[in-house]
Order: C-alpha cells, then sequence, then structure tokens
C-alpha cells in the first residue's frame, strides 16, 4: 500500500492531541515509512513575515510576509517546509509528489516568494509528521486514521476549520456521525 499524495484524516479518539481533527498531506510512504504535512493547523503566532526576517530576507512581493505558517507536525519544528502547486521547481530540490502537489524544504523558496517568483498556490508549513515502518499502518488498523485522495481546492483554499469536515465529507462521512470508540467485525 502507497499512500503517497493522499490525505489522512485523524478519527475521534485518537489520543495525541497534536493530531486531534488533523489532516495530514502524505510526501512520502514506502516500507520505510512514511512523511507529510498537517495541512489544517495554524502554526501559533507566526507569520511568513517573521520567518522572512529571520532569515535576513525582505519580501519584495505584495502580501508574502502576511501569509500564516502552519504547525506542519511534530517533527524538528523549527525546519520549514512549503507544499505547493506543481508550477514552481526549485534550483536546489523540490519532491514532486504527484501530479498536483510538489513539496519544497529549501532556503530558496522562500527567496522565489518573498520576491512573487514562487508558485502559485502553497502552505508554509513548520515542522512535519513522519512514522516508522509499519507505524502508519498500524494506527491505520487501529481506526486512527482515515485516508482519502487529496484536492488542491481542500488543501489551498478553504479555511484551515473546515478541511477535517470537508476531508471526511469526501469519502460520504458525516463528522456527526463519528465514533471514538472503534468496533471489528
Amino acid at each position: 500500500m502507497d499512500l503517497t499524495g493522499k490525505l489522512l484524516i485523524a478519527m475521534p479518539g485518537m489520543g495525541d492531541p497534536r493530531f486531534e481533527h488533523s489532516v495530514v498531506f502524505l510526501c512520502a510512504h514506502s516500507d520505510e515509512g512514511a512523511m507529510g504535512l498537517i495541512v489544517n493547523k495554524t502554526a501559533p503566532e507566526v507569520q511568513m513575515g517573521d520567518l522572512l526576517d529571520q532569515l535576513d530576507i525582505s519580501p519584495k512581493g505584495k502580501g508574502a510576509g502576511s501569509l500564516p505558517v502552519r504547525f506542519g507536525g511534530p517533527v524538528e519544528t523549527q525546519r520549514g517546509f512549503v507544499l505547493h502547486s506543481p508550477d514552481y521547481e526549485a534550483s536546489l530540490n523540490s519532491l514532486h509528489v504527484s501530479d498536483k502537489f510538489s513539496m519544497t524544504a529549501t532556503l530558496d523558496i522562500l527567496e522565489d516568494i518573498a520576491a512573487d517568483q514562487g508558485p502559485d498556490r502553497l502552505l508554509m508549513m513548520l515542522g512535519y509528521a513522519g512514522w516508522g515502518p509499519g507505524q502508519l499502518e498500524g494506527e491505520i488498523g487501529l481506526n486512527g486514521w482515515l485516508t482519502v485522495d487529496a484536492e488542491e481546492e481542500l488543501i489551498f483554499t478553504l479555511k484551515d476549520e473546515d478541511k477535517w469536515a470537508a476531508a471526511l465529507n469526501l469519502l460520504g462521512v458525516d463528522p456527526l456521525g463519528l465514533s471514538a470508540a472503534a468496533g471489528h467485525a
């Protein structure tokens, strides 16, 4: 099972408050583990302008400094990741995830965003979510996560607080009908 490019939807009762009502975009998934970015949790009190200031990058374009920064996950929370449309390719390295999504974690994308030369659509994150070999599959087996195909509009357009319910709706699931209790037939 390769879930690269899919969304993980946190189930109620998961037990880890960092992932409560989370929607995670999986950038990579293999036998060696998985890496993803939470797309619906804003990092408290951080704006793109704060990051650009710390890196001595002066915003030349309109609005780059006011972009929100999201909590991408609990691993390496000081490291930045940009999930973006595939129209942009970093001069150093971009990970092409699918026909609709790429991810870049190098300084050049921030310089290009500040100069209004970045991707058309993007989310800036600090940190990421990671799983060791077999760990994510185990969590899915214990009803910790649902999976669904990733949609650009859901990730890049919807308000963060609407993404979890919208992702569930892609599966035909009403969030009000979910239970924290798991059952097996």
